[in-house]
């Protein structure tokens, strides 16, 4: 055995070794239980960051933990491949996004494999491979077919200088989050998945997801958003259409004093023709942010349209505002206002002098006065006619039933979630596989031609997308009558890839089907890591992706991911890392500098996975020092002879039994800390503790080195999971044949852990008065009269009458005097 810990000459035989046996391959095996573990893959940015090595660790330990439990464990990898950082990569650098990608690909999965995941690269994928995204545009056709595909002209958020729709949530401070370009409002047509239709499923089958985090589950919930209300209709003179809305309070409906629209509302563009300053108003409304959070900050602004609506219920006449804080997108764009019972009413209608009527009262004579904020709460209605004296709960009902038969409104349950817009006018994504003929209108492609494949011969000059300027992808003929046609020129928002990657992780091989048995086999995928950030968006996607694909018959599971682990940010001086900041470290010069097995201890050590962790360089030192010393325990005992004979545990001395209890504690402790808690950092604790207590036990009996033998490989074992380059070599050395890759998971030895003899506190009168050693078979009757022996105890009794012995068995002794 080499004398000192040589990480990079070592990690390079490992890798090797691990590669040429392809023990990380996988198949199918009904002998064995089956374990897919999977991190998010990443964006083939150029290179790793430590936020991309917590998340890929983790997943690693967790995989290789599992494997020497004896399960047949899959632990894939790929790239999600898409997107617009390629576009804006090739313009500023002159190269073709695929070029570009595919060049970043090759970078990072040297440094994967560089830090030593055990990962089955036979199953790589990237989505932006035609072999990948033609099951994507397949799919696509057949839920044209069930008719959960539509396509329709809707508002979007358009930015101007990368030519393409943003989603709400990447609209910042009214500009785009990646170029900071001021946002427009635009109408363009646009293809919808059907979300809505699985909105009740997506939410009650949050409930079976005890594996996951119930933040990311109330997040899922509110996102959803359902609320059970009321929608009712409010008639406009000289208009056919009613104003139609809905809410979630009709108890309040005896309160509205006006009504507020969107500035994209049929009736607000109505109401502003000929109308100068309500066309300036509408306008501005256009190129503002609709985000939440923007929406929740902004100045509430609007004008009176001139329009009066009538009240349902009273016949009374209510003035029409448009109001910037309604969205067409959302409900049906239209609002009933209650000043007196909703905040943001309130402020708007004090802001415009209109009138506030309360309407709801406490029940219990708390303070409900509306004079200077909104009485949100529920209570008994007042000033509301017929309905006075009722509870809130009372009139929903009552209101509704009045509503209903005057043929004006319904109970009804509705959803925030709103349908997936999956088109995209860009060049670097999935195309969409629609034909439009003037004679057959919307054609889906032929599966026989798929997959729609990007051209390579495009200019990218940001002016528009490259798709519609190309001068031959766009003419097709139509595959029903024949006549000349035009292709879609959108692409998929690349969420599509990243909704359904894990499943065809398991299907890799499969060239004939988008999914095959294997996938039955593998999902759901057991244990699932990521980004908090993705709470939302990408899960949802992936949750509702499967549930189409179970309804299709290529999948048999409900959900995607039985467990759900959301690892915290890397920070550096307490601020994320990034590039802008300049405080990023980069992997690959801590790798050339300790070795991969320390950046993996480091990132495993310094703080539980869910957590936030802070850099630090010493803590880097702290975890290469570690490696060391273990490295020299093992060589000073491999150096001395090591030890073939097993332990005797008839001829054990104490310190040889303490040692061993130690041991079999910390096997007991790391198995819970990796197998249920995750809470890596104190299993490595535990072992750090562990090597220290091996390093003061000097016994060089034969039985005390076969007890150091048993403890360094336990140890080996235990840390093989996290630093498996060391290990590797470590295990080797200490005389076995087998890679430590694949031996089992060290067991228990539950006689270990029994003690001979235990400490009991003694108490006078409930004061602790001394300490004292008994055997583990004491009686009670022995551990009282050892109580009152001891000197110290009776220095405290003195001559006072004893009344009574209490013994709390492996405990105390409490003496009262």
């Amino acid at each position: 055995m080499q004398e000192n810990y040589k990480p990079l000459v070592i990690e390079q035989e490992v890798q090797k070794a691990w590669e040429e046996s392809g023990v990380f391959n996988v198949s199918e095996s009904s002998a064995q239980e089956k374990y897919y573990c999977l991190s998010m893959f990443p964006y083939p940015s150029g290179k790793l960051h430590m936020g991309h090595v917590r998340n890929y660790t983790i997943g690693d330990v967790i995989s290789r933990y599992q494997r020497m439990l004896g399960k047949n464990v899959m632990q894939p990898m790929g790239w999600d491949a898409f997107g617009l950082p390629a576009e804006n990569a090739a313009m500023k650098h002159g190269v073709h996004p695929a070029d570009w990608t595919y060049d970043n690909i090759d970078y990072m999965r040297d440094q994967l494999k560089r830090l030593g995941f055990g990962y089955d690269w036979n199953r790589e994928i990237a989505t932006c491979d035609p072999s990948y995204y033609r099951w994507e545009q397949w799919f696509f056709i057949k839920l044209l077919e069930k008719g959960l595909v539509y396509k329709k002209t809707a508002p979007v958020n358009w930015c101007p200088h990368d030519m393409t729709v943003l989603a709400n949530e990447q609209v910042i401070d009214g500009c785009c989050w990646r170029c900071d370009t001021p946002v427009e409002r635009k109408e363009i047509a646009q293809w919808f998945l059907k979300i809505t239709d699985y909105a009740d499923e997506l939410l009650q089958s949050l409930e079976t997801l005890d594996g996951w985090p119930e933040q990311v589950k109330t997040m899922q919930a509110n996102w959803i958003g359902r609320s059970e209300g009321v929608e009712m209709d409010f008639q406009v003179a000289g208009m056919e259409q009613p104003l139609r809305i809905y809410t979630t309070r009709p108890d309040t409906l005896m309160g509205v004093t006006y009504l507020a629209i969107a500035a994209e509302h049929p009736l607000a563009q109505k109401a502003a023709e000929n109308k100068p300053e309500l066309m300036a108003f509408i306008n501005e409304c256009k190129v503002m942010e609709t985000s939440e959070a923007a929406m929740e900050t902004m100045e509430k602004r609007g004008v009176d349209s001139g329009i009066k609506a009538i009240h349902p219920v009273t016949g009374e006449q209510v003035p029409v505002w448009i109001a910037n804080f309604v969205l067409m997108g959302y409900g049906t764009g239209a609002v009933m206002s209650v000043p007196a019972h909703d905040q943001r009413d309130f402020e708007f209608a004090r802001k415009y002098g209109i009138a506030i009527k309360q309407v709801i009262f406490a029940k219990d004579g708390e303070n409900d006065d509306c004079s200077e904020q909104a009485y949100t709460a529920k209570g008994v209605l007042r000033n509301s006619g017929e309905f006075d004296g009722l509870t809130s709960e009372q009139a929903f009902i009552a209101i509704s039933e009045t509503l209903e038969k005057a043929g004006k409104g319904q109970r009804k349950t509705n959803f925030r979630l709103r349908d997936w817009g999956v088109s995209r006018q860009r060049y670097w994504g999935a195309p969409i596989p629609v034909i439009y003929c003037d004679d057959c209108g919307t054609v889906p492609v032929p599966e026989q031609d798929l997959p729609v494949e990007l051209p390579r011969d495009v200019v990218l000059d940001g002016s528009q997308s490259p798709l519609v300027a190309h001068p031959t992808f766009s003419h097709v003929n139509c595959p029903t009558c024949g006549k000349e046609a035009r292709r879609e020129t959108d692409t998929f928002d690349t969420f599509m890839e990243s909704s359904w990657y894990f499943a065809r992780f398991a299907s890799s091989g499969s060239t004939n089907s988008m999914l095959d048995e294997n996938a039955k086999y593998w999902l759901p995928v057991d244990q699932y890591i990521g980004g908090i950030e993705h709470a939302i968006l990408h899960l949802l996607y992936a949750r509702f992706y499967t549930k189409l694909l179970r309804d299709e018959g290529l999948l048999v599971c409900d959900e995607p991911f039985k467990k759900l682990l959301t690892q915290g940010m890397v920070l550096k001086d307490g601020s994320k890392m990034s590039k802008s900041k300049g405080n990023t470290v980069d992997p690959q010069a801590l790798i050339d500098q300790y070795g991969a097995d320390t950046v993996r201890l480091f990132i495993m050590f310094a703080a539980p996975p869910e957590q936030s962790l802070e850099w630090s360089d010493s803590g880097v030192e702290g975890a290469f020092r570690f490696l060391k010393r273990l490295w020299k325990q093992a060589y000073v005992h491999i150096n001395a002879g090591g030890s073939t004979q097993k332990v005797d545990k008839q001829a054990l001395t104490e310190d040889q039994q303490a040692i061993r209890r130690q041991l079999h504690q910390t096997i007991q402790k790391v198995t819970d800390d990796l197998g249920r808690r995750y809470t890596f950092n104190t299993a490595i604790a535990a072992n750090m503790e562990l090597v220290n207590a091996l390093s003061r036990f000097n016994d060089e009996s034969e039985n005390g080195k076969a007890v150091r033998q048993e403890a360094l490989e336990a140890i080996v074992l235990m840390l093989s999971p996290i630093v498996p380059h060391i290990c590797h070599q470590l295990w080797l050395d200490l005389g076995h044949q087998q890679a430590v890759v694949s031996e089992s998971w060290p067991e228990v030895d539950v006689t270990a852990l029994e003690l001979d003899s235990l400490e009991l506190v003694i108490q006078v009168n409930g004061k602790l008065r001394s300490k004292i050693s008994v055997s583990t078979s004491a009686s009670k009757e022995e551990m009282e009269a050892m109580a009152l022996a001891d000197e110290n105890v009776k220095r405290f009794i003195e001559d006072k009458p004893v009344k009574k012995v209490i013994v709390v068995p492996k405990k105390l002794v409490n003496i009262v005097v």
